[in-house]
């Protein structure tokens, strides 16, 4: 058994929100009910939306494929019941944007049984056909980002994986996905390690765990399978070390550089919910249909860690576990890097991690917004060391070129650390996700000129 001792390395600055855990991380995992009605975005993940092969009127069973990958930096979607296509078309999103989608009418009796696929043996299976099937199981980043995990895990030429990085910090406040997943899916999580050391090539696995989850860094210690090259790493907490960058710096002190990915230090990481997912499927060669969410926040009743069916409308979930009529604000994720939602229609979708509810007197009402008074708390959080300040009065002057050209703005991943220090409530992280979208759209806008 390989266990590292409490670790006092970490990344610089960062943040110490509170964690807001305690009231679900002791609740074991729930099956969820199935909703009368699954509805399902083909954009639910970064890349090319999935292509819809079913047709309305079409009876499907639960795993079945509804939408091929539409490319490379795709994956297919599959049935998450079995049901009756009632419709085709378009259907809201989180981003206040339509998408293509289905709707399913759910077979009230039905079993609900998973079809089987092709399996897939990490024993024999090559590299090649490990990521295949990953990307066939439409698999992506369960912690939030929904990036196709078989993109993310390919080698690049040149490159070589030395480290295979576990993600089980889950340090966004309030939820316990991961924390749960790791105590109670440990056999999914050494399968799925099993599989990603034979794609990435990596020699060792370490799964990083910060300290307030003791017990499930206790629990995967003492399961660790003999044959297996892997060992747990236990950090302190702080906010936002489960960022891709922050873990790599804190497990093995290295620094993944400006624009760069981890790979280019020899490393991939990929969240430990995700690693669970790939050794449940994989081995019967299933498509994801479900995944486990928090749904917690003063607003909610029945708290708790559940099983949800992808698709399942949010307005359906809230029913479910009941919520406070003095509802003010839903998240889906976590409350620094979540998304508030405008709209209850929206479904659950892959990187739904988490759903927040919060009455009227948990949300201030303090909306204004003070000039920036350079104390430079910001800088102090920011834990790339950009600087916030400097980019919030550019933002203010719409100076979007220069901020991403001499303050390395495409750098910020977005964790909120700086909004969350601020003492004027400039919304920082607001700001430079704007600023981020308006350059992308920019330099795609040039290369189309140049390509005409």
């Amino acid at each position: 058994m390989a266990f590292f001792n409490f670790y006092k390395n970490t990344f610089k600055h960062g943040i110490h929100p509170p964690e807001s855990k305690d009231e679900t991380n002791g609740l074991p995992i729930k099956q969820f009910p199935f909703a009368p009605v699954i509805i399902l975005p083909m954009a639910q993940h970064i890349g090319a939306p999935s292509q819809i092969v079913v047709r309305e009127g079409q009876e499907v069973h639960r795993g079945e494929l509804l939408a091929k990958a539409g490319g490379y930096v795709s994956v297919p979607m599959h049935a998450p019941v079995s049901g009756i296509i009632r419709k085709i078309g378009n259907v809201p999103t989180i981003s206040g944007k339509m998408s293509p989608g289905i709707f399913i009418e759910t077979f009230p009796s039905s079993t609900q049984e998973v079809l089987e696929g092709k399996p897939i043996d990490p024993d024999t299976a090559t590299s090649e056909e490990i990521l295949q099937g990953i990307q066939d199981a439409g698999i992506v980043g369960l912690g939030g980002a929904a990036f196709p995990t078989h993109v993310k895990l390919k080698v690049p030429e040149g490159k070589k994986c030395e480290t295979l990085l576990i993600n089980g910090v889950e340090c966004e406040p309030f939820l316990t996905t991961d924390h749960r997943v790791m105590l109670e899916q440990e056999s999914d999580i050494f399968t799925g390690i099993k599989y990603l050391l034979k794609a990435t090539g990596a020699e060792k696995a370490i799964i990083g765990i910060e300290a307030n989850k003791q017990d499930a860094a206790d629990f995967l210690a003492k399961h660790i399978p003999k044959e297996l090259a892997v060992s747990i790493k236990v950090l302190p907490v702080k906010y936002p070390q489960g960022a891709e960058k922050m873990l790599v710096t804190s497990i093995l002190g290295k620094e993944v550089p400006s624009k760069g990915f981890p790979i280019e230090v020899g490393v991939v990481v990929v969240n430990v919910a995700t690693t669970a997912e790939i050794g449940r499927l994989l081995p019967h060669g299933r498509g994801i249909q479900e995944r486990v969410i928090t749904i917690t926040g003063p607003g909610v009743k029945k708290k708790g860690n559940y099983l949800i069916p992808v698709g399942t409308p949010l307005r359906f979930v809230l029913e479910q576990v009941g919520v406070d009529e003095e509802i003010s604000e839903v998240y889906m994720g976590g409350p620094m890097m979540g998304v508030a939602v405008s709209n209850l229609d929206i479904s659950i979708v892959k990187g739904t991690s988490g759903i927040l509810v919060f009455t009227k007197k948990d949300v201030s009402d303090s909306s204004k917004i003070y000039p920036c008074i350079k104390c430079g708390a910001c800088i102090d959080a920011c834990p790339i060391l950009l600087n916030p300040s400097k980019l919030g009065i550019l933002a203010k002057f719409e100076a979007y070129n220069e901020m991403a050209l001499d303050y390395n703005l495409m750098d910020c991943f977005e964790c909120g650390s700086c909004t969350y220090v601020c003492p004027s409530h400039i919304p920082l992280v607001q700001y430079f996700r704007l600023a981020k979208r308006i350059v992308r759209k920019r330099e795609a806008t040039k290369r189309e000129e140049v390509n005409a």
